[in-house]
């Protein structure tokens, strides 16, 4: 391509990048994690104090702010470097542990290792990140650099070998790196795992000028973060990525599709466009070739359904965001009527390696049919909450006890939902399943985007049904009869199961509606709804027949079906706590002084419960069995 040596061009970056880091390694660096989850958990104000400190005590040292670490559980989280030592990470940050970092470490050569995270997490001195007990299983392939680069500076990224690929790539034939993408059997990270080399190589083949590449950033599940924290940490990566693609299908624009709920995703991207412009990594004549590609951020409106491909471009050409019928497919026409290549930020995110270290070395990580890793957000009943890659074929319980270090003492494991609001709840005996696409598929969930939710005891499983059926329901575009009305009607039933009603008959019209929503509906939004509602009903059914038959909640957790009472021989008649605690004024004082509740104003919001003192320990919450005829008359 072109007259010019793309790796020399290259080259000339690499020697710009090497002065920009020499320039800063005799000073100690102080790295912050700065992303969304560690900007809530208070970093930007340890960064001030951070600030605060050096400048009162004349101390010279780069405070920089990164993205996310991973540890999110122990945000605010600073890596601090200084030379001579090895590079030392701290959680749980205040001011107080600032300024004795500052003094001891900064100003004198104590690191305090008692304070290194890997060192709380192990109750032993591991003072390296690496050290980290989930390091262990971990493989870093597309968060290597998350929280470890300063994501302002494309210097960073390009020193740590970024864009090296493009200037392989450039120096070959478009061919080339269409075949190594085919050949790693890359499957889209976005949830359907369908090959992105045959996706590509279909639009490479298109007998049309104009094509487009999308990124697909519109990450809209509960609890799921792992597309933000990408964009936000190293979306120089995810740049690299789609040039790499313009280059194998031969297009010259893109988009990223990033909702407008994550500003700083937003930001850190656009910022890294403007500087890849800059150093010609974008733009007209790409490190000197004639290769021509530009990218453009695209804000979405934060409708989970502009996730699905083509209701994501009906968005983007100013449509109502609603599904189509395929064919014709994206890669035949899509943006504008022209062959599209669309896929998800991870997916991206993996071809700059696939394409330097080739699809061998790619496949020589997970399992044959699903290689390489798979990028997690850990959130609910787990103590290691937070961002993790583990190789595909690692097990739920793996995932769960040592990368996420189980659940919190005295809890115990209930279900793991997997794959988002879409996915499945799966029970402690599937825990022993790999993580890859078709084992999760046989266990009734998928692998979706990365999230994943841990529940323990005090979570009921019909209600958790409820919950991600209620959310699919809301975000539905209502095309489909069958997603329209069958969600809500099967959101009515377990609505009516959360408070006792039904029978033996409505567990059989859960299934049977659930298989017809799914054979019916157009886009995956429906046909994975009922996943749900399908696997608690084969993994937890019990539960569902407590409800019904007993009118009982072994969780303890549906309203309708639970009390509450006063236990008069615990019951302090000088303390009025619980009195104090209650919005409806449903707690009274008795002839002799005791406390009770009156039932009919009781709503069950659990603060006389949370309010009495542990030494009383006088409220309690039950959910006793009722006969038949007493449905409905609970609350009397």
């Amino acid at each position: 391509m072109g007259t010019v040596n793309p790796q020399e061009q290259y080259k000339q970056l690499q020697n710009k990048a090497e002065d920009y880091a020499q320039a800063r390694q005799e000073k100690p660096r102080i790295l912050i994690g700065t992303a969304t989850c560690g900007r809530a958990a208070g970093a930007m104000q340890v960064k001030e104090n951070f600030l605060h400190e050096l400048d009162k005590r004349n101390i010279e040292a780069d405070v920089i702010e990164v993205g996310c670490i991973g540890h999110c559980y122990a945000e605010p989280l600073a890596i601090i470097e200084k030379p001579g030592f090895p590079a030392v990470c701290y959680g749980y940050l205040d001011e107080g542990l600032v300024n004795r970092l500052v003094e001891d470490f900064l100003a004198g050569d104590d690191p305090s290792y008692e304070f290194a995270l890997a060192a709380l997490e192990r109750n032993d001195v591991f003072p390296t990140f690496e050290d980290f007990p989930r390091g262990i299983h971990e493989e870093k392939l597309i968060l290597e650099n998350c929280g470890l680069i300063n994501f302002q500076h494309i210097e960073n990224y390009i020193g740590s070998e970024g864009y090296s690929a493009l200037a392989l790539a450039l120096s070959r034939e478009p061919a080339k790196v269409l075949e190594e993408v085919k050949k790693a059997n890359l499957r889209g990270r976005g949830g359907a795992g369908f090959p992105a080399g045959i996706k590509w190589e279909a639009c490479a083949g298109a007998k049309e000028d104009e094509k487009f590449v999308i990124c697909n950033a519109d990450e809209g599940d509960p609890g799921a973060f792992m597309d933000r924290s990408i964009l936000e940490s190293d979306p120089h990566r995810v740049l690299e990525g789609m040039i790499l693609c313009g280059f194998a299908i031969g297009a010259k624009k893109g988009y990223l599709y990033i909702r407008a709920e994550y500003p700083l995703a937003v930001k850190h991207v656009q910022e890294a466009i403007e500087q890849a412009r800059e150093n010609n990594i974008l733009g007209d004549g790409i490190l000197g070739t004639d290769f021509d590609f530009d990218l453009e951020v695209f804000q979405g409106s934060g409708a989970f359904i502009c996730g699905e491909a083509t209701a994501l471009v009906n968005s983007m050409e100013g449509k109502m965001g609603l599904p189509e019928s395929r064919p014709p497919r994206l890669v035949q026409a899509g943006l504008r009527g022209k062959p599209t290549v669309l896929n998800n930020v991870k997916t991206f995110a993996y071809v700059p390696r696939i394409v330097k270290e080739g699809a061998d070395w790619f496949k020589s990580i997970g399992t044959p049919e699903s290689p390489g890793t798979a990028v997690f957000s850990l959130v609910g009943k787990i103590n290691g909450t937070g961002l993790v890659e583990v190789p595909m074929g690692t097990t739920l319980r793996q995932l769960i006890e040592e990368v996420g270090d189980g659940l919190p003492e005295g809890r115990e494991f209930k279900a793991v939902q997997i794959g988002g609001p879409s996915g499945g709840c799966l029970p402690e005996s599937a825990l022993d399943v790999p993580i890859d696409f078709d084992s999760l598929h046989d266990a009734g969930a998928i692998m979706g985007s990365g999230g994943l939710v841990v529940m323990d005891q005090d979570d009921c499983m019909v209600a958790v049904a409820r919950y991600f059926l209620e959310f699919t329901q809301h975000e539905s575009c209502g095309k489909c009869t069958f997603c329209r009305l069958g969600t809500k009607h099967l959101l009515d039933i377990l609505t009516n199961i959360t408070k006792g009603e039904g029978d033996r008959e409505t567990l059989q019209l859960l299934d049977e509606l659930s298989e017809d929503i799914k054979q019916g509906s157009l886009c995956n939004l429906g046909r994975t709804a009922p996943n749900p509602v399908l696997t608690t009903l084969r993994y937890f059914r019990d539960e569902y027949e407590a409800h019904i038959e007993e009118g009982r909640c072994p969780a303890l957790v549906c309203r309708d079906l639970i009390l509450y009472y006063i236990k008069p021989k615990k019951c302090s008649k000088l303390c009025n706590v619980c009195v104090g605690s209650c919005p409806t004024e449903a707690i009274y004082t008795r002839d002799d002084g005791l406390k009770a509740i009156e039932q009919e104003k009781c709503v069950k919001c659990d603060n006389c419960r949370k309010a009495c003192p542990p030494e009383y320990d006088a409220v309690i919450k039950l959910s006793p069995p009722v006969l038949p005829e007493e449905k409905g008359a609970r609350s009397k």
